[in-house]
């Protein structure tokens, strides 16, 4: 048997991501048969920026086409705080976003795929389903990735040519799903929170300024995404919290090594003092 190489990253799956040879093995869930149709029928809309899912196996394990390139992990490497990358982010989420607008919500888990494994994982590929806990709590009309880190991101030579880990993906605006990416890779924190995941100092307002830039936002749009990054820092903070309160062990270890209830009360403190600064940098 072909030995598996654990890949590195993630706190929700860490250490049961592995690849073998080109293709990625990863935890199915309730969600995997809607998430994979959904991929599948994305690359039919034209966008060659996610991995192609390959079926669930016996195992219970998905399977996805590994997608080459440098994923960056905490402590940040320098090369994917550039604004060049940030840049290629926004422009990889604008062309997703078109492409999931060509994709029918209610339908995306109807695409045939292997469900040889059905059997053991309880999978059922017939029913449409989508994991809630980061989704726009407004919903919306396409399906977005709601989990846009630096993690969730592939690289080649600096720029962004991949998203990975959908397993988050569900119905809401674009914009939305915009503002949880402006959160994670501007990123939208205080100083200490940015510094513990090795981010440099840099102008953060301007860095969201860059990101509906590229993204091509008006102005009533900047506006909107503002709110929304209201909305995405609390509801961000609160999913860790249920995942503590669940007892997750790998959101118990972050959220002890990160400063636990003290650190997400920081950031709403600053977000607080610091909001007409981003609100400036987007007129």
């Amino acid at each position: 048997m072909t030995d598996e190489e654990q890949l590195p990253g993630g706190v929700a799956n860490a250490g049961k991501v592995t690849r073998v040879g080109d293709v990625v093995l990863r935890p199915s869930n309730p969600h995997s048969s809607s998430i994979h149709g959904f991929l599948t029928r994305l690359r039919a809309a034209g966008f060659d920026g996610a991995s192609r899912p390959l079926g669930i196996g016996t195992d219970g394990r998905e399977r996805l086409e590994f997608i080459a390139g440098d994923v960056p992990i905490p402590p940040y490497p320098a090369w994917s705080q550039a604004d060049t990358a940030l840049a290629s982010i926004a422009d990889l989420m604008r062309r997703f976003h078109d492409a999931a607008r060509r994709v029918d919500p209610s339908g995306a888990a109807s695409t045939r795929l292997d469900w040889s494994g059905v059997g053991s994982s309880g999978l059922d590929p017939s029913e449409t389903r989508w994991n809630t806990e980061m989704a726009d709590p407004l919903g919306g009309p396409i399906i977005c990735h709601n989990d846009v880190c630096l993690e969730n991101v592939v690289f080649r030579s600096g720029v962004a040519v991949g998203l990975v880990d959908f397993d988050f993906a569900a119905p809401g605006r674009p914009g939305f799903d915009l503002a949880a990416m402006a959160r994670m890779c501007v990123p939208i924190s205080d100083d200490l929170g940015a510094e513990q995941l090795g981010w440099h100092p840099a102008d953060r307002p301007a860095r969201l300024r860059l990101v509906t830039d590229v993204y091509g936002l008006d102005r009533p749009a900047r506006d909107q995404l503002l709110t929304m990054l209201d909305d995405s820092i609390a509801s961000g903070g609160a999913f860790v919290r249920r995942r503590v309160e669940a007892g997750d062990p790998n959101f118990v270890k972050m959220w002890n090594e990160l400063g636990g209830a003290e650190r997400f009360e920081r950031r709403r403190r600053w977000w607080e003092a610091d909001r007409e600064r981003f609100a400036e940098a987007l007129r």
